[in-house]
């Protein structure tokens, strides 16, 4: 008989999930890959799991276009150009016509479609700037798509890393709600 292994972020108590890193806290390792690392890694990934399914003239809209996606408490920040209906993730510095930003935890609330993008822009917690009518195309590009036609693995993990995320978030905001008193380190003298 098997066993499996099932890490539902229910299962854990909430002490250990308070204290599973934070956005900021992964920010610090992340930040010290290079760049084109980060940007080639990003290019094939999305191009394998999302636009290789996809007619190329579906992302014709994207043609010679640039958008940037920016994780606010990551301090990450990519930048993509249509080019022959695929994605390419260009240096991060390079200007962008329209910007999408937010929190890493909102941010995988739209990829895992936990949340829906218009409720997130409207409260705020996602913002688009520059050329709106850009990031209204993608954002409408992105809810045509079918969720169900992206491997199974793929929406498994989203899911997961969302609600893990959302419970560690709880956790933490509820640890620091019953603290009020500050964490004084262990005197060894």
């Amino acid at each position: 008989m098997a066993c499996r292994l099932s890490l539902k972020p229910e299962s854990l108590p909430s002490f250990l999930l308070a204290w599973l890193p934070t956005p900021a806290q992964w920010s610090l390792g992340l930040n010290c890959l290079p760049s084109g690392v980060k940007s080639r890694a990003l290019t094939q990934l999305t191009n394998r799991l999302v636009c290789s399914r996809l007619n190329p003239q579906d992302l014709q809209f994207m043609q010679q276009r640039t958008l940037a996606i920016e994780v606010e408490d990551l301090g990450l920040r990519w930048v993509f150009c249509g080019q022959s209906g695929r994605l390419q993730a260009l240096p991060d510095d390079t200007p962008s016509e329209a910007t999408i930003q937010g929190k890493l935890l909102d941010l995988l609330l739209l990829a895992s479609q936990l949340e829906d993008a218009d409720t997130l822009f409207f409260q705020r917690r996602l913002k688009m700037s520059g050329d709106t009518a850009l990031g209204l195309e993608m954002r409408n590009f992105m809810d045509q798509q079918v969720w169900s036609s992206q491997p199974q693995g793929l929406r498994i993990l989203l899911n997961r890393l969302a609600r893990l995320a959302l419970a560690a978030q709880a956790a933490r905001d509820q640890r620091s709600a019953g603290n009020k008193t500050p964490i004084r380190p262990a005197s060894f003298t």
